[in-house]
């Protein structure tokens, strides 16, 4: 009997559903795509448990002759190395990246990438749930996705930050992040107002079909790059946090700042990585530079 490794592939993740919409949907593309290209390999009839080592080095040098870059490798084999976990067979790729030949991501552009959306305009949005979306992810930095997901009736407890469920969040890991002004009570105050004991998204409906709607809706009013509101939220927040501004918007550089000043700047990098969902200092420098 012919195996089909794509649609076992498939068949995995349909069975594992691990980490966010987007993640889940990141990773059935990916890994069609490998099923698919392990066929044009010459390599047929492979279960998905039998993947070996070899199929894995043959895929990755494929990926290299295409030019992919290496933060596309590493998302790529980040997919792979899942599929190996499984299977039971964590060991068929080497733990870190640079012994694959990849190259570590480069984070630091000191180019800012912050998108500010002004009330004026957040006003002129005619569908409330996706206003709504928009002002939570400008007051806390929300992904798209968890500002879509949120329900208040979860995330507001009376304390003074809100929590963020692992489903709505990039790689299932759930979060909280503190309330630090009146502007944010009054975006929950009107969302919980608004949605309830439900979310932003339409009773009867799918995340997905409200993403579409989202979709529309700023494209039509000319918004885009809205993970900008991220960006924009992180160096609010490293203000706050330090005192001066972040070296993207022409604060001081690492190497300009005091012994007293990188203990400030670390701390508030730490706090910012866990506010994003992160948990890495490194990743910061996309959002604030170094």
């Amino acid at each position: 009997m012919k195996i089909n490794t794509e649609r076992e592939l498939l068949q995995m993740c349909a069975r594992n559903r691990d980490g966010s919409f987007s993640t889940q949907a990141a990773r059935r593309n990916i890994l069609s795509m490998v099923g698919r290209q392990l066929v044009e390999l010459g390599i047929y009839n492979l279960p998905a448990t039998g993947l070996k080592q070899k199929h894995i080095t043959k895929v990755l040098e494929r990926w290299k002759a295409d030019g992919c870059s290496d933060a596309t490798l590493k998302n790529r084999m980040a997919h792979l190395r899942w599929w190996t976990e499984k299977i039971g067979k964590p060991n068929l790729i080497p733990r870190t990246n640079a012994e694959l030949g990849i190259g570590r991501r480069k984070y630091v552009t000191n180019e800012t990438k912050a998108v500010h959306v002004a009330d004026d305009v957040l006003s002129s949005v005619g569908d409330e749930r996706v206003r709504l979306s928009l002002e939570l992810q400008r007051a806390f930095g929300l992904r798209r996705e968890e500002s879509i997901k949120f329900q208040p009736a979860y995330a507001i407890d009376g304390s003074d930050r809100i929590k963020l469920k692992a489903s709505w969040c990039k790689g299932g890991r759930e979060r909280v992040i503190p309330i630090r002004n009146e502007h944010q009570l009054d975006v929950l105050r009107r969302v919980a107002q608004f949605a309830g004991s439900g979310s932003l998204i339409p009773s009867g409906e799918t995340y997905k079909e409200q993403l579409k709607r989202y979709e529309n809706v700023t494209s039509r009013m000319g918004l885009n790059k809205l993970h900008g509101l991220r960006h924009a939220y992180a160096q609010q927040r490293y203000r706050e946090l330090t005192g001066w501004e972040p070296p993207v918007s022409g604060g001081p550089k690492a190497k300009q700042l005091t012994p007293e000043m990188k203990a400030v700047d670390l701390a508030a990098r730490l706090a910012i990585s866990e506010e994003l969902g992160h948990s890495r200092e490194a990743i910061t420098a996309v959002y604030l530079g170094r």
